[in-house]
């Protein structure tokens, strides 16, 4: 998660918007790509051989939001590499954040029409003092987060399986995000985010909706959940505004001048050079 303030947009902020579009253009062999992936899972010893062999035979079988919320290693190695920005992890996943980036577009254009106009999301997880203290000092401000987000309808859900049990970590926080979501504005941003109950792995359960990486949203403030066992549980209130922000918008277009001379990899390389990841960008 990466978080900017309301009056003063920090260009690195900006930057990682520009890594997900410099990812989402380059092009790659897909079967090319999915064999690198499971041998380098194989000797890396990721994933059991199992898991590998049925990824192996049946990736096309079954579509990429299956895949990711499924009980499979994709999900865990994804979002790793995503937060952490691993060059490596990216690179060999770059296939598969393409097709979920896309199915996830696709979805979202088929249920436009059934969509309320406005709706409320939840996500419990837990967070360090430190993201805890840039999350109060951001109020007002832009936040987003790096990784494909799985939120759901149900509020209890997401609070009692997720933002209750975090504060067990004495050195976390307990998070329950509340996302209010106008299906407006993310038509006018290209932000997309799709019901996957009946497509996702487990059907029929947790109401989930899923976002694809670096949905943006804005703080609007914080609040102490009451709980007789802690003093560590939060909710953090937030609207989708996609980038649609006018600031976001200038600061975006000005620095995607520096990268129109490149494409592909190089891209994504010169846009890590420029967050100051020289190391990262010499693995591409």
């Amino acid at each position: 998660m990466i978080s900017i303030s309301f009056n003063h947009i920090d260009p690195l902020f900006m930057y990682t918007q520009l890594l997900k579009e410099a990812l989402l253009d380059i092009e790659d062999d897909d079967a090319k790509s999915i064999k690198e992936l499971i041998d380098n899972c194989r000797l890396q010893g990721n994933a059991s051989e199992a898991t590998l062999n049925k990824m192996e035979e049946e990736y096309r079988s079954h579509s990429s939001i299956w895949w990711y919320t499924g009980p499979y290693f994709i999900y865990s190695m994804l979002n790793y590499g995503l937060r952490q920005m691993d060059v490596d992890i990216i690179m060999k996943l770059g296939f598969f954040i393409r097709h979920l980036h896309n199915h996830i577009t696709q979805i979202h254009h088929e249920q436009q029409a059934t969509m309320p106009k406005t709706f409320q999301v939840f996500r419990g997880q837990g967070l360090s003092m430190e993201d805890f203290e840039k999350i109060k000092k951001t109020k007002g401000g832009l936040m987003s987060f790096n990784n494909f987000l799985s939120t759901s309808r149900n509020r209890e859900i997401s609070f009692n399986r997720f933002a209750r049990p975090a504060t067990k970590n004495p050195n976390s926080v307990g998070i329950l995000f509340v996302m209010n979501i106008d299906t407006a504005i993310c038509r006018k941003s290209s932000t997309p985010f799709a019901e996957v109950t009946q497509v996702g792995y487990y059907k029929d359960k947790e109401e989930e909706i899923l976002f694809s990486t670096y949905t943006i949203f804005r703080i609007h403030g914080l609040e102490r959940i009451e709980d007789k066992n802690t003093d560590r549980l939060w909710q953090v209130n937030l609207t989708i505004v996609g980038n649609q922000d006018d600031d976001f918008n200038k600061l975006t277009a000005h620095l995607r001048q520096q990268f129109t001379w490149v494409t592909g990899w190089a891209r994504f390389a010169d846009i890590l050079i420029e967050l100051g990841e020289s190391e990262k960008a010499e693995h591409l």
